[in-house]
């Protein structure tokens, strides 16, 4: 590549430069953030190009490349992402081509997936850039045609004149327009010119993934690969004392059994880390079938650990108490630590005088246990570390968080850290802590080879990050009229609490008090899609429709009408939450459901509506329960989350959402007794069946000018208090306590 503008500004975050052979690349980068010269002409990129984290590429052949830095693991950001260019560029979709970005630390900020944020940030960005090079080739045809830009158009990658009648196509100028600067002021589409965004578009890996070509980690070989399994403790609260592998080396295929100590005692942990079982038997073989055996003749001895401090980022230190926990001694210590004060997160009025005044006080307690993420592909990692230089490939949702870490655990530096990003065969949250990739580079440090990592299911069940368990207890003051005057909520968990304090009904009532606790504990737990909203909305939504029951009011009026208040005349400053967009889900849900309707009166159907990472969802569900089975008849959804720019991917989500909350609903469960897990497989961990999905799913978008928001996560909260609502219609009875199977008779 040559220079093309050494005047350019280094702080700008569009780039422009020749491609080998022709062509342009315009890259951009997310925070502009540059990095060293030398860094970046290593890297085979220009020493004025600031760090890029996304580039288009125009090649002569007119075709638009685009590499996504964002991890894929089924959200389809593959796809979306490219759309956002193709629609300024003015090009084709057809023509679009998507790879999967590896980690670079030059190139690349922010590699994360999780929060529900790609669309979100790379909105405008993308569009810019694509605006931007489709302005860049206007010029670029001007000056060649010597004519006025203002007599070019553009469509479907091609460049024309309706006074010469000449036409070309994109890539004809393309390596004319990579010397040109890169244009200043550029003007965005108006929502209402999008001719791509908001159509539905198939997954541009859909093919390769029904093909079976090689896309996951577990896909991965290189010639002298060995592969890798660790034995760790059979319980939270034990740690190694000693073994013995006698045996074990002396089987068919295997190389070598060693331990190691995944991070250094002092060793600093960072957003994602966890050492919950940091000292693990590494089996080294070559063959998964040799290893699994080795594995079994492992003669091992373990012992209970003693109470330690996690040291955490910024100084945040937590302690992991000693002792081998249990489930029926969580739900006691809950018990008993909502019946003390609470922090106190938020208070509004006065909500003491309120309930002290009251005629009536509704007060319910809702439970969830821990939940396992399940990911179908199983957990694993390539890596091969030569001397100083690490080479990792793999499934990871927050890549340069694990290259920090494996460059501290080494004591190298990260540029030294190749990642190779593998789609993700499911995550959740789940494939945002790194350990596993971590455990895998320090085994083939020690073994001096190439090695292969992976957990078998039972390994990922037993000793894996799990949803939280969590407890909420709602209370509501009533006058001598049924007027609700105020409302109380604690919650807390093992070892968190779900409470979300400015989150709606607050901001809607006048008296208001939200409390928090928290046990400390050594399972390890993390995020989980949709992370304490997931349960929050459970609680929350149950409670509102058994409050509204009792007021005689309907469910979706008695939402609406604190909804209003909310935004007529809200109370505090601090309300996370647009009142009128949560509104206007619940009034598509009304409606698209038919809702109220006399044809529908005999049906049994619950609702809730929840707001969380920017985006508004709410769900009617219609079921009935035979011979105790649940059969869900429908599902209707309603989203707002801004402009969608993909239906078909969106849709998809959704209905993903709506399956996988009503499974965990039902079904989901991880408890511990003494320490060790009661669910080892899918034998034993109940998962939602094919026969038990929804028979039908409506998916409705509020149609709106709002910027993309959050769409992975925000359809799942709701549906657990609408299958709660919905079985409560079914069978008269509530349900305060997950999974809801177990009050099914």
């Amino acid at each position: 590549m040559k220079k093309t503008n050494e005047n350019y500004s280094r702080r700008s975050f569009l780039k422009v430069s020749s491609l080998t052979g022709g062509g342009l690349m315009l890259g951009i980068s997310w925070f502009a953030s540059a990095k060293s010269e030398e860094t970046l002409k290593a890297l085979g990129a220009e020493p004025t190009w600031e760090q890029l984290t996304s580039y288009i590429k125009i090649t002569p052949d007119n075709v638009v490349k685009i590499f996504s830095p964002n991890p894929e693991f089924g959200q389809n950001v593959m796809t979306s992402l490219p759309m956002l260019i193709a629609e300024e560029l003015d090009i084709d979709f057809k023509s679009v081509q998507v790879e999967q970005a590896n980690y670079s630390l030059a190139l690349y900020n922010r590699q994360f997936t999780g929060g529900s944020q790609s669309i979100r940030q790379a909105w405008k960005l993308l569009r810019t850039a694509g605006a931007s090079a489709r302005q860049m080739i206007l010029t670029a045809a001007s000056q060649e045609w010597n004519v006025p830009i203002a007599e070019l158009t553009t469509a479907n990658g091609m460049v024309m004149n309706s006074f010469s009648g000449k036409s070309a196509t994109y890539g004809s100028f393309a390596t004319a327009a990579s010397k040109l600067p890169v244009p200043k002021d550029i003007v965005l589409k108006g929502n209402k010119n999008f001719k791509l965004l908001g159509t539905p578009q198939k997954n541009v890996e859909g093919p390769k993934i029904v093909k079976g070509q090689p896309l996951f980690g577990m896909d991965y070989q290189v010639p002298g690969m060995l592969i890798a399994m660790t034995e760790r403790p059979p319980a939270f609260g034990m740690r190694l004392k000693s073994f013995d592998a006698t045996a074990a080396k002396r089987m068919p295929g295997i190389v070598d059994i060693f331990p190691i100590q995944v991070y250094e005692p002092t060793q600093k942990l960072a957003m994602f880390d966890t050492r919950t079982f940091n000292e693990v038997i590494a089996v080294v073989g070559k063959t998964t079938w040799d290893v699994m055996n080795a594995r079994k003749a492992l003669k091992v001895v373990w012992e209970n650990a003693p109470e330690t401090k996690e040291l955490g980022m910024g100084g945040r230190d937590t302690i992991v108490p000693a002792g081998l926990e249990s489930t029926t001694k969580h739900y006691a210590q809950m018990l008993e630590m909502d019946k003390k004060p609470g922090r106190v997160e938020r208070k509004d009025g006065d909500p003491e005088k309120a309930f002290a005044e009251a005629k009536h006080v509704i007060e319910r307690t809702y439970t969830a246990p821990f939940l396992a993420h399940n990911i179908m592909e199983p957990t694993n990692t390539f890596a091969h570390v030569q001397g100083d230089k690490v080479k990792i490939v793999g499934p990871i949702q927050g890549p340069d968080m694990v290259a920090t870490t494996v460059a501290t655990r080494l004591g190298i530096p990260k540029e030294n850290i190749e990642i190779q990003l593998a789609r993700m065969g499911g995550g959740f949250g789940r494939r945002a802590y790194g350990h596993y990739m971590l455990e895998a580079v320090l085994i083939s440090k020690q073994a001096n080879a190439p090695v292969k990592l992976i957990y078998k299911r039972e390994d990922d069940v037993s000793a894996g990050i799990y949803r939280p368990t969590y407890q909420m207890t709602y209370r509501a003051a009533f006058d001598e009229n049924k007027r609700l005057t105020a409302m109380h909520i604690k919650g807390g968990g093992v070892p968190e609490s779900p409470l979300h304090a400015n989150r709606f009904p607050a901001g809607a009532l006048d008296n208001y008090l939200a409390e928090s606790w928290a046990i400390l504990s050594n399972i390890t737990i993390g995020a989980f899609r949709a992370p304490r909203s997931n349960f929050n909305a459970a609680a929350e939504q149950s409670f509102l429709d058994e409050i509204s029951e009792y007021m005689g009011k309907d469910p979706i009026a008695f939402r609406l009408e604190l909804l209003q208040r909310a935004k007529d005349n809200p109370v505090g400053k601090s309300n996370d939450y647009d009142a009128a967009r949560y509104m206007g889900v619940l009034e598509l849900v009304r409606d698209k459901s038919g809702w109220g309707k006399p044809e529908n009166a005999g049906k049994k159907r619950g609702v809730s509506a929840y707001f969380c990472h920017n985006s508004y969802a709410a769900q009617v569900i219609d079921l009935h329960v035979k011979d105790g089975q649940v059969m869900v008849d429908q599902v209707t959804s309603a989203l707002d989350c801004g402009v969608v720019v993909n239906p078909e991917g969106a849709k998809n989500m959704a209905e993903g959402a709506a399956i996988d909350g009503i499974g965990n609903a039902l079904f989901g469960r991880l408890s511990l007794t003494d320490g060790r897990t009661d669910q080892k497989n899918f034998d034993t961990y109940r998962m939602i069946r094919h026969n038990e999905a929804p028979k039908k799913i409506d998916v409705h978008f509020v149609q709106n000018e709002v910027d993309p928001t959050g769409l992975g996560e925000p359809p799942f909260p709701p549906i657990f208090g609408a299958m709660a609502n919905a079985l409560y219609k079914a069978t008269g009875k509530r349900f305060y306590k997950q999974p809801f199977m177990d009050d099914i008779s």
